[in-house]
């Protein structure tokens, strides 16, 4: 096992300050959260500079952050100690956060992946063995969760994902709608796949008719996520500023349309795509011509105008395309908005009827 875990190559920018790369950033994660109280995760101060790696991650990675450091506390004080810590890297370390991203896929993403596959309809058993391999085997993940640490345990963030196609798949609607707000709330790049998750339980509540148990169903479904968010973000509630300060954590719009830009093409569908805004600033400056806030809500008008064919698609419950989440990478308002997630989790997915 320690051969398997510590195989991969050193993480890009380890060893070197001031920033000592992605790896140094889950680690400060950790330091922050057990160290402080929870009202100063996201507040820049004395002892949380959030230029060196402030979290910016919905309230469960938080929390995920301070039980493994816990764990790590138990171990060696010294991988999570304030200040001091700063940089620190070492061999049993590596092997500590690396397991700690196999016992979340253990517990979260792996159970998911094969329940999913073998609930697959019309295919063999090898296929159903083979797209599960295809799944768990992929290269981009384990690289990045295991080797890069960069924005590591996506693997949870996908299977709470997974769980909730599951879940609305079978009827179990309030369990799946549980699901998917946690892989919100975990990381708020799932926000990717919330337009056809919603409008397709929004097609079942219609279908069950808005007199009968169509309402009851979107009650009860409007509940659940309430309750789910106000779970997960209670601590957060405290205050107003806290709940702002958390909001401008994950959505830094005042960055602008440009700063995600550097991820100007990514696969989709074997094609390559471009941020609009990257392609349309080459003939046109628009940060330059227009007020901030007008370059959003321009933004924010062709995501929701360009993406309402694909979500009547799903609204009537119509097999369609990932539309959203291309949609949601061309014309996105806010730097907060990362990459399209290519790996075979998300491009095989689709929600169906149980």
């Amino acid at each position: 096992m320690n051969l398997e875990l510590n195989s991969f190559p050193r993480p890009p920018g380890a060893g070197k300050p001031p920033m000592f790369g992605d790896y140094e950033a889950q680690r400060h994660w950790q330091e922050i959260t057990i160290n402080l109280p929870i009202k100063q995760w996201y507040f820049n101060g004395n002892d949380n500079n959030l230029q060196y790696w402030g979290l910016d991650y919905p309230p469960l990675t938080a929390y995920h952050s301070l039980l493994c450091a816990y764990v790590a506390k138990f171990i060696n004080p010294d991988w999570i100690a304030l200040h001091t810590s700063r940089g620190y890297e070492s061999q049993a370390h590596k092997l500590f956060m690396r397991a700690t991203v196999l016992i979340a896929d253990l517990l979260i993403y792996i159970p998911a992946v094969v329940l999913y596959c073998c609930c697959l309809k019309e295919i063999s058993t090898k296929k159903k063995i083979a797209n599960a391999l295809c799944i768990l085997l992929y290269p981009g993940l384990i690289l990045i969760d295991y080797g890069h640490f960069q924005n590591i345990y996506n693997s949870v963030s996908l299977g709470f994902a997974l769980w909730g196609v599951l879940g609305v798949s079978y009827d179990w609607d309030l369990l799946g709608s549980l699901a998917f707000c946690l892989a919100i709330n975990y990381k708020q790049m799932e926000l990717y796949h919330s337009l056809p998750f919603f409008c397709f339980l929004l097609g079942k509540c219609f279908k069950k008719g808005l007199k009968g148990k169509g309402l009851v169903l979107l009650i009860k479904l409007a509940c659940t996520v309430v309750a789910s968010f106000i779970l997960c973000w209670l601590p957060f509630f405290t205050e107003r500023e806290q709940t702002l300060q958390v909001l401008r954590r994950l959505f830094p719009v005042d960055r602008g349309l440009f700063e995600a830009c550097l991820k100007t093409f990514l696969s989709l569908l074997s094609d390559k795509v471009a941020n609009i805004w990257c392609t349309f600033s080459v003939f046109l400056k628009i940060r330059d011509i227009l007020p901030h806030h007008i370059q959003i809500m321009i933004s924010l008008f062709f995501l929701i105008y360009y993406g309402l064919e694909n979500q009547i698609i799903n609204f009537c419950e119509i097999e369609g395309q990932r539309g959203s989440l291309l949609l949601f990478y061309i014309f996105e308002p806010a730097s907060s908005m990362y990459k399209i997630d290519t790996s075979p989790l998300s491009q095989r997915i689709q929600i169906y009827s149980g």
